[in-house]
């Protein structure tokens, strides 16, 4: 990304941008890569978990769509990659959600001659106000898939257990929720991850497994429950690395 788009400090690290260069992508500045590096030599397996948050993705999303869900809501969508959700359920209505004006402008590019297919520029801290915007655009009268991909331990537990609540109330029977949140493994190192993303524009909440799972209440957890991510209906159950722990995932159905 050699220009920044009107409005866009490319001086100032972003969440968004530092997963993208996670996964190798090539959307994210000088200020982004640098974050990033830091917080590598504090937690080097973040690349790995980056990616393995993102194959659970597309796992999770198979699983919705195979169980007849036809309007999916990726929240936090963050930047286009491979792999995407539209790609993965091409017979779904699909919403991606990003505050972040780079990755909506990179959105709606990708995304430009797709059908059935949206970029929203919302933040989900107004929940009021993206659900508006979101009942124009899926049928809440339907099942619908909101994906929360490493997404709620940047929120605040006011805000993250409000949102959460507030979907599955304006949410059909069928809907699903799916959702990655990091655990603290290496507690002595957390406050200097904290201080990184502090300087980001994002504050990291970290919780307990049982803070987590507190996430699914009022939904029923599909099988195998909150485990790790590699560990949640793996294509290869023997594929090593498949039970080490960057965080938790789950996905829960409002019966």
């Amino acid at each position: 990304m050699d220009n920044a788009p009107e409005g866009v400090d490319p001086n100032v690290p972003n969440v968004a941008r530092m997963y993208d260069y996670y996964l190798d992508g090539k959307d994210n500045f000088a200020a982004d890569r640098e974050a990033a590096e830091q917080i590598l030599k504090t937690f080097p397996d973040t690349k790995e978990g980056a990616r393995a948050n993102r194959a659970f993705l597309r796992r999770a999303v198979r699983h919705v769509a195979s169980v007849g869900v036809q309007q999916i809501i990726d929240l936090g969508a963050g930047l286009p990659t491979q792999g995407n959700t539209h790609e993965i359920a091409p017979e779904a209505r699909v919403v991606y959600v990003d505050h972040d004006p780079v990755v909506c402008v990179h959105g709606r590019a990708l995304l430009a001659r797709k059908e059935n297919v949206d970029f929203l520029q919302a933040d989900v801290r107004e929940t009021d106000a993206l659900l508006d915007k979101l009942g124009g655009m899926v049928d809440f009268d339907q099942p619908v898939a909101f994906l929360m991909l490493a997404i709620l331990h940047f929120l605040p537990d006011e805000q993250a257990y409000g949102l959460v609540g507030k979907l599955r109330e304006i949410s059909a029977p069928g809907s699903h929720l799916v959702i990655s949140h990091a655990v603290d493994t290496t507690p002595d190192d957390t406050p200097q991850a904290l201080e990184i993303y502090r300087k980001a524009r994002a504050s990291l909440n970290i919780r307990t497994r049982e803070e987590i799972l507190r996430f699914f209440d009022g939904y029923e957890l599909a099988e195998p429950g909150l485990t790790v991510p590699n560990g949640w209906r793996p294509d290869d159950p023997d594929a090593p690395g498949n039970g080490i722990t960057f965080g938790y995932v789950g996905v829960g159905r409002k019966p």
